[in-house]
């Protein structure tokens, strides 16, 4: 079924929202109309990318028309040093949405990957772009299968029993995101470090293990540092902080 984009636009008044059929990558999109000047909030969005953008240099799964692929341009009063603050909070808002209008219990894999069961039914990707952020956001909407590859670790929320229209999903998205970054920059970093700690079971107490620096670490998640990273400490009692995302259960 076609994107109704008139009923979104009618949904989300005075926002600038681009949707296209199929594009090579929302970010790319976005990217070009933040250097242009665009508004704080400008959504890009799209049926369907050909090189949708994981993190790590991954290809996010991008079937046309069964999930929502878009990236938001956010215009945030923060410092560079402040992005994996922001993706938390990008993580938060995109939890919130799915939760909100399909009703399942959604965790958060940290850094911000949104999963149903331990599948994952979202990502998202965070960039600068001289003062604007922006954020690409791949939810699994209507997805039936997924290639070999992947099939073990990818849900959607139809393969949770949910079928939901990613018009709805799109307009609770928006400002539950902005929601969160504006929680960020008005109440710091403590706030959304709390709400996150809150949200995800990988934040505190889960034996992980994770590949960093060519090795793998492995042992029990202690919480976050101010700076949004990742603690894990050894069974050796050395604790690390992880730079990057990875984080699998053990």
């Amino acid at each position: 079924m076609p994107f109704d984009v008139a009923s979104v636009r009618e949904r989300l008044p005075g926002r600038q929202i681009e949707w296209f059929r199929s594009v090579s990558s929302t970010m790319t999109i976005a990217s070009r109309l933040a250097r242009d000047g665009c508004a704080s909030g400008t959504v890009v969005g799209a049926d369907g990318q050909v090189a949708g953008i994981g993190r790590q240099g991954h290809t996010w799964q991008s079937e046309a028309r069964a999930g929502l692929y878009v990236s938001i341009v956010l215009r945030l009063p923060l410092a560079a040093r402040d992005l994996p603050l922001v993706m938390l909070a990008l993580g938060l808002g995109t939890q919130e949405a799915i939760v909100q209008v399909s009703g399942l219990s959604a965790d958060l894999r940290w850094p911000n990957d949104v999963l149903i069961g331990e599948r994952k039914c979202a990502g998202i990707l965070a960039q600068l772009e001289g003062d604007a952020v922006i954020a690409g956001i791949g939810i699994n909407v209507r997805h039936a299968q997924f290639p070999a590859e992947i099939a073990e670790f990818a849900t959607s929320l139809h393969l949770a029993g949910r079928d939901v229209s990613r018009e709805d999903l799109l307009v609770a998205l928006v400002p539950a995101v902005e929601g969160c970054c504006t929680i960020l920059f008005q109440e710091g970093a403590p706030a959304i470090l709390r709400m996150f700690t809150r949200a995800s079971s990988y934040a505190m107490g889960r034996r992980v293990r994770v590949a960093q620096d060519g090795r793998e670490i492995v042992g029990v998640t202690c919480g976050l540092d101010p700076s949004g990273f990742l603690m894990v400490r050894s069974d050796d009692g050395k604790e690390t902080a992880i730079l990057a995302g990875g984080v699998r259960p053990a």
